[in-house]
């Protein structure tokens, strides 16, 4: 594939990845855990795994923003596997760093449980199954194609396996949307909307659909974001002629309905999903034409590097949360001993989430900085002899 012409980049859309990871690791935290008992902490955690459709369609919005006018380019030699390439180098080694990091927590864990006399948490309920045919899909990303019953090895990667499987169907969603416009645009957002309704309305866990039906999950609601990247590109030219007070009265008026959607519909994991998912992907489409107050927060240089670190801080977190299992087996007092005159988990309830959160921050952050950019651009150097285009490999 001939080098693209740099799409600009959506600095609010940068931005946005910041804070869905931390909402997702307080979900799988309070899941194991127990929720607060703070009702609009508790709903907000509670729905975290919904942020997963927000990044599958900004997924979705991304790629088409940069590889849609070049859709005759994947049908040119190397060009599809030019694109895989691109994509590969920039899931596959944080991906595969995190396998061979809880193989290493398990060697670690099970040799400290057997000198100790007591049974590991990689042996009691609720962890990913770690097995050699597991092991195998992992690396080849295709654990979470309706091939096993349960999460394995690091979990939260499925969204990795599923995000590889969209990639490899690119082309297909880039035929579907070919010169297609405001029509063919509209027509996608409904027929992902539509695939998530039915999932959603079958599920026994609302839209928490990982190892399986996480494909048909992805497919959807990446659907919607390549549909609403083809509406923005068909009405930016009217829409940049609206002053920045319109953008932003649009953006509060998209977060009041997302923070309403989140609060009125109850309890998480039923059929009322799909109503906070909707002002999710509408958020998408209102922070793309980068103007607006919420854009100045967004596109703040903070936010862009907290997304920055976003892929290296969801990816990481399973190494800390099982970490934290371990942690109160053997290292924390026991939950009803006397700290400070207040038993240890009265003391610690809030704290322990608050300090989860700032660990998985940094270790994304020393991930990407250590680990994922050496690893792409070294990758990107090896294949190509030179740095894949910036707008492509942080897609």
């Amino acid at each position: 594939m001939s080098e693209p012409k740099k799409a600009a980049e959506i600095r609010a859309l940068s931005g946005a990845r910041a804070l869905p990871p931390l909402i997702l690791v307080l979900f799988h935290f309070c899941e194991g855990h127990g929720y607060r008992g703070l009702p609009w902490f508790d709903l907000i955690a509670a729905k975290g795994y919904l942020w997963v459709e927000f990044f599958f369609a900004l997924s979705g919005f991304i790629l088409m923003h940069v590889y849609g006018s070049r859709a005759q380019d994947f049908a040119r030699r190397n060009g599809y596997l030019s694109f895989l390439r691109t994509r590969l180098v920039r899931l596959y080694p944080l991906h595969l760093f995190m396998i061979f990091a809880i193989f290493a927590q398990l060697v670690l864990f099970d040799w400290l449980a057997a000198i100790g006399g007591y049974v590991s948490i990689f042996h009691q309920p609720y962890h990913p199954q770690l097995t050699l045919p597991t092991f195998i899909a992992n690396l080849f990303l295709v654990q979470a194609w309706n091939l096993f019953p349960y999460l394995s090895w690091n979990g939260v990667a499925w969204f990795v396996s599923v995000e590889f499987l969209l990639c490899l169907l690119f082309p297909l969603y880039l035929l579907a949307s070919h010169k297609g416009g405001l029509v063919r645009g509209i027509l996608l957002i409904a027929l992902g909307v539509c695939g998530l309704t039915a999932l959603d309305l079958t599920s026994r866990h609302g839209l928490d659909l990982t190892f399986h039906d996480g494909i048909w999950r992805g497919m959807s609601a990446f659907g919607v974001g390549v549909g609403l990247e083809r509406v923005f590109r068909a009405t930016r030219g009217a829409v940049s002629h609206f002053p920045d007070l319109a953008h932003s009265l649009l953006q509060v008026a998209v977060t009041a309905w997302l923070l309403s959607a989140i609060w009125f519909t109850g309890w998480s994991h039923t059929h009322r999903d799909i109503w906070t998912v909707l002002p999710m992907f509408a958020l998408v489409f209102v922070l793309a034409f980068d103007r607006g107050f919420l854009v100045d927060l967004l596109g703040s240089r903070r936010f862009r590097t907290l997304g920055d670190w976003s892929y290296a801080t969801y990816i990481g977190q399973t190494f800390w949360l099982q970490f934290f299992r371990f942690a109160e087996q053997r290292v924390f007092p026991d939950p009803n001993a006397i700290v400070f005159g207040r038993r240890w988990v009265e003391l610690f309830w809030w704290p322990e989430p608050l300090l989860l959160v700032a660990v998985c921050t940094i270790w994304g952050a020393s991930l990407t900085a250590l680990f994922e950019r050496p690893a792409r651009d070294g990758l990107n150097r090896l294949l190509s002899g030179s740095a894949a285009p910036r707008a492509a490999s942080s897609a």
